[in-house]
């Protein structure tokens, strides 16, 4: 959305696609503290609020899927479905996907008490035990926020401590109706008779077996970037990552790709608005070869 509106303030004529919702994995965020000049508001807010500002410039918005990048030399094919786009650039900011865990049951129990979005389903477990694997800022920001709503929240972290910053770690902590087991891995998901769940199977730091009751689970274990349609452009990385330079042109000509979707240190929302800002000014350069 940055880059669509530093594109269409160039006065270039500019297409946003989305297959989903506008925002990412923003939208999927119970609250953002760090993005600058908002001191607290919801993923779901900063998302519409970035999408009024988009459309309110006028920047087209297709939703759609991309499912191929061609690269014809001067001029690129964006392929949907539903029709074929020519252009003379192609920034690429399709972001990440939630990892799974690629345990038993787990398929069993996708979407069915297992979920990868607190603020969504959240709500659904008032009252009740959850469980948060995953020890990351996402994992321990969204157990803090699932702690307000559940009777307990037990986060199962495989390493030998939480990765997430010291001020989100503070926030967990400081919650009553929550417990930390670190060093344990998951071994599979336990089911019920009717097939709902129980619980998870962790083997803890010291060997030992244990089942973790639970009436749902929250999935935070890394991310997928979602490069599938560029794989031909030879544009990423061997974890699928898109490789960029700090003027976010990938080594296709006309090529660029910002945010979560690049290869970088940090992902975070201020950094992905600045890299679509940076790879727009360097696409303005670019086409100014063309006159």
């Amino acid at each position: 959305m940055t880059a669509g509106i530093y594109a269409k303030r160039a006065n270039l004529k500019v297409a946003m696609i989305e297959k989903y919702v506008p925002g990412g994995q923003i939208v999927n965020t119970a609250e953002i503290e760090n993005y600058t000049g908002y001191q607290k508001m919801s993923g779901y807010e900063l998302a519409t609020n970035m999408l009024n500002h988009t459309e309110s410039i006028g920047v087209e918005l297709i939703y759609d899927e991309v499912i191929n990048v061609i690269d014809e030399g001067n001029f690129k094919k964006v392929v949907t479905p539903n029709q074929t786009i020519e252009t003379k650039v192609v920034i690429i900011a399709t972001g990440t996907v939630p990892r799974r865990l690629g345990v038993e049951n787990e398929d069993a129990l996708a979407s069915r008490g297992i979920s990868w979005c607190a603020i969504c389903d959240g709500p659904m477990y008032k009252g009740k035990d959850v469980i948060v694997v995953g020890g990351g800022n996402s994992g321990v920001e969204e157990a803090a926020y699932l702690a307000t709503l559940a009777n307990k929240v037990t986060v199962i972290q495989d390493q030998p401590q939480l990765t997430a910053d010291v001020k989100a770690q503070e926030i967990l902590r400081s919650k009553e109706n929550v417990e930390i087991i670190l060093g344990a891995a998951v071994n599979k998901f336990v089911l019920k008779d009717d097939h709902s769940m129980a619980g998870v199977e962790i083997t803890k730091a010291d060997g030992t077996i244990e089942t973790v009751k639970g009436d749902g689970a929250f999935e935070y274990v890394g991310l997928i970037p979602v490069t599938e349609m560029v794989k031909d452009l030879g544009v990423t990385n061997k974890f699928g990552y898109v490789e960029v330079n700090e003027k976010m042109e990938t080594k296709v000509t006309g090529v660029y790709s910002a945010g979560d979707v690049n290869a970088k240190q940090i992902r975070q929302v201020v950094t992905a608005t600045s890299d679509g800002a940076i790879a727009v000014q360097n696409a303005l350069k670019y086409l100014e070869t063309w006159e």
